[in-house]
């Protein structure tokens, strides 16, 4: 069987961002996974079955998985079907993100579910389905899992990538000048490193 690699891109993100990671895989095939789902339960119906059929013809299946991307993976629970996982700037806990979103419109919990939907300005609507959604399913992983966090990270918060790390046995590392996009010169070619030496300690 060909070994197959597959990018999940973050919000803004493009399936051909996979093209990057190329050179870094020789000889597997490299799939940007162009997917539709905008929410955990659309990504859990797509997901699943696009996994299980990759998975009847690939040794080992890789997954790099950006930001919200990862997330969507983390909670379709699909890391069974990967033999290793690389996650960047993974979201790993939504529910923490999506109040510190409400505390930055100066909006609660209450308010989020009398209203339903909260328009957000520096992203997507906040959503009281969503959250409703998140805390009744809860993130199921067993994938061996990798994680390159940056310091400055604005959206997610170190220790909620530190407690995920620690609860699911995964290696995390940590760049001081990383963000949560990874665009500069200096922090792609950090990325790069970081995943070739952990592809180093599986070859």
């Amino acid at each position: 069987m060909k070994s197959v690699v597959v990018y999940l891109h973050g919000k803004g993100g493009s399936p051909a961002e996979a093209e990057h990671y190329r050179p870094l895989f020789p000889g597997a095939e490299m799939i940007g996974f162009d997917y539709h789902a905008g929410t955990p339960w659309e990504a859990e119906k797509e997901f699943t079955p696009y996994f299980a059929a990759l998975r009847e013809r690939a040794r080992p299946l890789i997954l790099i998985a950006n930001s919200v991307g990862a997330y969507f993976a983390l909670s379709a629970g699909v890391g069974a079907f990967f033999d290793r996982a690389y996650l960047i700037s993974p979201v790993v806990d939504m529910d923490r993100l999506i109040r510190d979103a409400l505390g930055a419109l100066g909006a609660t919990e209450e308010d989020l579910k009398a209203k339903g939907v909260i328009p957000a300005p520096f992203g997507e609507d906040l959503s009281w389905e969503y959250l409703a959604y998140v805390r009744t399913h809860p993130i199921r992983w067993e994938a061996p899992t990798s994680i390159l966090f940056g310091a400055r990270d604005a959206l997610v918060p170190e220790e909620t990538v530190r407690a995920f790390a620690e609860a699911h046995g995964a290696s995390l590392t940590v760049m001081e000048d990383g963000e949560h996009w990874f665009h500069t010169k200096e922090q792609l070619a950090y990325l790069d490193r970081w995943l070739s030496r952990c592809e180093e300690t599986v070859r």
